[in-house]
């Protein structure tokens, strides 16, 4: 069953982008920013709790100090929710990715496209523009395979997509085939326990992420 599409796609020409150059699709999250260090401070700061990495999740690593079982779900969704509301915005930008985006822009449009709440869309495009990266911003809800075709297919030139989730990253793969994918998890903690994939190169620096994204739009 095909992934359902629940963002609309935009065309290129109304997010300010050409179609005569190369497309690149990068995720916010743990990709362009510490998301799980941030959400932990914000833990920390306006809830008392601790995030113990210990797994590849995100509720399952929240605690209330000295507890063995982690926090409920619900419990951590609404939490979530919370950071995203009125938080997002703080966090600090992954080691690398504003100055591999910057050199890539030379090269590519480049286009972020986050699965966030839509509450979410002011201060997560504030937060972009603090950082200094000035493209366009797209909030998604579930699979992105869909909404990557759609935005791919616009442009006759290779095309790239960066994840630290391998879903999203298949999604991708499964519905731009063209599109080269490519795995990256900015938080040291989480990278021993991120799930890994052949059909997609993992690389964690920035600096070696931006060569291989602009060696497979050149090719």
């Amino acid at each position: 069953m095909a992934d359902p599409q629940t963002t609309a796609v935009p065309r290129l020409e109304s997010l300010g982008l050409s179609r005569d150059r190369p497309l690149v699709l990068v995720d916010v999250d743990e990709v362009l920013g510490m998301f799980m260090q941030g959400f932990g401070d914000f833990l920390a700061a306006h809830h008392g709790l601790e995030m113990r990495i210990d797994r590849y999740a995100l509720f399952q690593n929240i605690y209330r100090p000295g507890a063995v079982e982690h926090l409920d779900l619900a419990e951590g969704k609404r939490l979530f929710d919370a950071f995203f509301g009125g938080h997002c915005h703080e966090m600090e930008p992954a080691p690398g990715a504003v100055a591999a985006l910057e050199r890539l822009a030379a090269h590519a449009e480049i286009v972020i496209l986050s699965n966030a709440p839509a509450e979410a869309e002011r201060l997560r495009s504030d937060w972009l523009t603090k950082q200094g990266i000035a493209h366009p911003l797209i909030l998604n809800i579930g699979p992105k395979g869909p909404i990557a075709a759609g935005l791919v297919t616009q442009t006759p030139h290779p095309t790239a997509f960066v994840d630290d989730l391998v879903s999203n990253l298949d999604s991708v793969a499964d519905h731009a085939p063209a599109t080269a994918t490519f795995q990256h998890v900015a938080d040291l903690r989480l990278r021993p326990h991120a799930p890994r994939s052949d059909r997609h190169p993992r690389i964690d620096d920035w600096a070696d992420l931006g060569e291989a994204i602009e060696a497979s739009i050149r090719r």
